[in-house]
Order: C-alpha cells, then structure tokens, then sequence
C-alpha cells in the first residue's frame, strides 16, 4: 500500500479496503492543520464532506442563546466526524472546534457515497457508526437532566471507559488524557465540582488520579452507581471507528510524502 494512505488507515472504518478503494478515497481527500480552539466547522456551514481526525482531537460543541458550550462529543485520531453530510445535504449543525494542535482530514461526500455504493461491508459499518455516534450523544445529554455532578460524573466515566479503556481484569485505564475542566465541559459542571466529585471518589477507593490520568478500580461497581448495566466479559470497549490501539495515535512513515493541504492542487 502506498504510504500517503497512512492516515485513512488509522479508522477502523477504512481498514479493510482495497488499495484501489483507499486510492479513491484519498484521491479527493484533504488536510488541513488546525491551531487550538480554531474552528473547524460552523453551523450552517455546507456540509459536503465527511472528516477524520489524522492527530490532536475534536470537540463537537453546540451553544446555548447566552454564549455557554455544551460538548457533545470528543472525537480522537482514527474517528470519523461530520457523519451527517451522508445523511442528508445542506448545513452543518453544531460546531466542531479543535482541541489542541490538530491534523483533519476532509473526505468528499461524493467520493465516500460512491464508495459506500461499490463495497457494502462499508456501507453498513459507516451506518451503524451513524447510529452509534448519536445514541451516544442523545445519551450523554439525557445523563445531564435531574442528576447531581457526582452523578454525571460516574456515567461520563462509564461513558468514556466502555469506549476507550483499557481493561485489566476488572478494573479499566482510562487510555484518552481529560484535564478536569474538559470532563466539566462534558457533563455541564464546573472544573471545581468535578474534582470535588473525583476526590470523593478516590477516597472511596474506586478511583484512582494520576495526572490527566484516571483508573477505575472495578467497571461493575462503576457502571452499578452510574445506573447502567455490566458490560459483559467479551464486550469491546473500542468504538466502531476506533483505531487498534486506545490512547495511540499512528505516526505516518518517515518517507512518506506530506498530505495535501485543503486548497491545494493534487501532485
């Protein structure tokens, strides 16, 4: 394969396409390099693309009338975003921002639909993540009513930990780094009540802190307290789109060529 397809190869998704079907999809494929907090999408903005985190992460976020972020959604290297534009044309419909230094790649809508059309191993994989991806949202927001910061807490940690933990017997790493001000951001707290919240936590053994880094002592426990059913022993905890290894980000080869920046011309 050759090495300019790196970065299409990090997503699940595209893993098991052809040399001929990635060559297609790269073909109308471009990068581009965001700064922190730069936005990658607006509302309202056309949305004729679907877009894949290369490096650094994604926050999808939707504004309330008085100025307040609501995070819908951190999206990691290997993860597709903007998922939508399949669904139906028009404009996007939240924001996407970039959460650090971030490489973006911009699939055409066109170019993956007739994709999807030739290979329907694609076809359903890209539609079930669909579905995954907003049952997951509509969830995390139905966690936010009628429930304590402790509370929100304890699901958001059995939400990140079901998708990306490393599990070790039964207890789970959590393999993504999360200051305490983004967990905030993600169940509409503030930073000083979600530390308060995993303080008395660890002082009831169930957590354990490390710096940007947070291990559960037992995901059944864990899961009982957030309200939700044990994931079973040979439950996956990656994502569908997820990479082959939680909490790395793959490196393209060192003589590989440089990705097309947005805008400029194919070699």
């Amino acid at each position: 394969m050759p090495e300019r397809l790196w970065y299409l190869k990090q997503s699940r998704l595209f893993e098991q396409l052809s040399e001929a079907e990635l060559g297609l999809l790269e073909s109308h494929a471009r990068i581009r390099e965001f700064r922190s907090r730069e936005i990658v999408y607006s509302p309202l903005d056309r949305a004729d693309s679907v877009l894949l985190v290369v490096a650094g992460r994604v926050r999808l976020l939707s504004l309330t009338a008085e100025g307040k972020e609501a995070v819908l959604a951190l999206i990691e290297p290997g993860e597709l975003f903007g998922e939508l534009a399949l669904v139906a044309s028009g404009s996007r419909e939240e924001h996407a921002e970039s959460a650090g230094r971030s490489t973006v790649a911009s699939l055409s809508r066109a170019s993956l639909e007739d994709l999807m059309n030739r290979n329907g191993r694609l076809a359903l994989g890209i539609w079930k993540f669909i579905g995954w991806q907003r049952q997951r949202i509509e969830r995390r927001l139905r966690s936010l009513l009628f429930r304590t910061t402790r509370e929100r807490v304890l699901f958001l940690l059995a939400d990140l930990l079901e998708h990306y933990g490393r599990r070790d017997g039964g207890a789970a790493e959590l393999a993504i780094r999360l200051s305490h001000q983004e967990m905030a951001n993600l169940i509409g707290a503030t930073r000083e009540s979600v530390t308060l919240a995993l303080g008395d936590l660890q002082n009831e053994g169930l957590v354990e802190l490390g710096r940007q880094r947070i291990r559960v002592t037992s995901m059944t426990r864990l899961r009982d307290l957030a309200g939700l059913p044990p994931l079973s022993p040979s439950e996956a905890v990656e994502s569908p789109s997820k990479r082959r290894s939680a909490g790395t980000v793959a490196v393209p080869p060192s003589s590989a060529p440089a990705p097309r920046v947005l805008g400029e011309a194919p070699p």
